[in-house]
């Protein structure tokens, strides 16, 4: 599904790569876990998938396209089918929970009916149904999280990449938030998930990637957290 190959990522003025000469396939339907000190190039690397950094040296591809001979025009529709979380949930604070999730549809040209339909199922299926009408500041942390899930999710993309998507969240968020990657990775989407959090690597039990200086150190099929 994903495919690095040798990738690098020099940035400039820089002597340490960001990526040096990352090769790594991802399969579909996989839960992975990319760890990492701060630096380790964790980052890059999704932002290489994502393209919005474009690598000094490699190839990725993503279902056999090379995501960086993409013309300006076919990235909306490439970047579509991956949903994204980040620590800072990045939600529209004068929207509710609903109106949050319902924009992402709007974004994507989809019709009201759908809306009206998809976007109730997904706070089902996030556990937020009864905030439907909260707004952000209403919500606490893991709450706003799951509906940056639930966002991310709307559009059913192939892959959902979730960067430190715990990060300001509390041990029982923390949980709550990976039962809910599980579930839908359950469902036969893609999860890559980077963390710094022990605990989270441990309790999902799946392919854990770790870097260090850019470079993909380890790469244990059901890991733990081991730096």
């Amino acid at each position: 599904m994903i495919y690095f190959e040798k990738v690098s990522k020099i940035y400039n003025g820089d002597e340490v790569p960001a990526l040096e000469d990352v090769t790594l396939s991802i399969a579909p339907k996989e839960f992975i876990s990319i760890v990492g000190h701060s630096g380790a190039g964790k980052t890059t690397l999704l932002k290489t998938l994502l393209a919005e950094e474009r690598p000094t040296s490699g190839t990725i591809f993503f279902e056999s396209v090379n995501v960086h001979e993409l013309p300006s025009s076919a990235l909306y529709h490439y970047r579509r089918k991956i949903g994204m979380v980040f620590q800072d949930f990045r939600l529209i604070p004068h929207k509710t929970a609903y109106e949050n999730i319902a924009f992402a549809m709007e974004a994507a040209g989809r019709p009201d009916d759908e809306i009206a339909s998809d976007v109730p199922h997904i706070l089902e299926l996030v556990d937020l149904a009864e905030k439907t009408n909260h707004f952000p500041h209403q919500l606490s942390g893991g709450e706003q999280q799951r509906v940056a899930i639930g966002r991310a999710i709307i559009n059913q993309p192939d892959v959902i990449v979730a960067d430190e998507p715990t990060g300001n969240l509390d041990p029982v968020n923390t949980y709550e938030i990976v039962q809910i990657l599980k579930k839908i990775n359950e469902l036969g989407t893609t999860i890559l998930i980077t963390t710094h959090n022990k605990g989270v690597v441990d309790s999902v039990g799946r392919r854990v990637i770790t870097m260090d200086r850019g470079r993909v150190v380890r790469d244990d099929v059901q890991g733990q957290y081991v730096l």
